[in-house]
């Protein structure tokens, strides 16, 4: 995918994830799509600030915020994310995995 929009539209139109991806937009799809533990277990092998936003988006969808806080201090980012909602935030990680910010 080259550009957020080609991204949601893909995930989408789309239930299986393709191979293609980065393991960061693998863990974004599989968010999207309302797969906690697979995308989990992606964005906890992804050893990069990067990664860290993306776990910590993901324990603040789980609602464990403490948990949420440790991971957005990891990817250097404020302890409550995004001041938007999950969405939104999502969206904010997936444009700079894409390069679009």
């Amino acid at each position: 995918m080259t550009t957020l929009s080609e991204f949601e539209v893909a995930v989408e139109a789309n239930e299986k994830l393709p191979s293609n991806l980065s393991p960061e937009l693998q863990a974004l799809w599989l968010t999207k799509k309302k797969r906690w533990d697979p995308a989990h277990d992606i964005a906890q092998e992804i050893h990069t600030q990067t990664g860290s936003w993306i776990h910590a988006l993901l324990h603040r969808i789980e609602g464990d915020l403490g948990n949420a806080a440790y991971w957005y201090s990891r990817a250097g980012r404020p302890a409550i994310g995004n001041t938007g909602g999950i969405d939104e935030e999502w969206r904010e990680i997936a444009a700079f995995v894409i390069g679009e910010k």
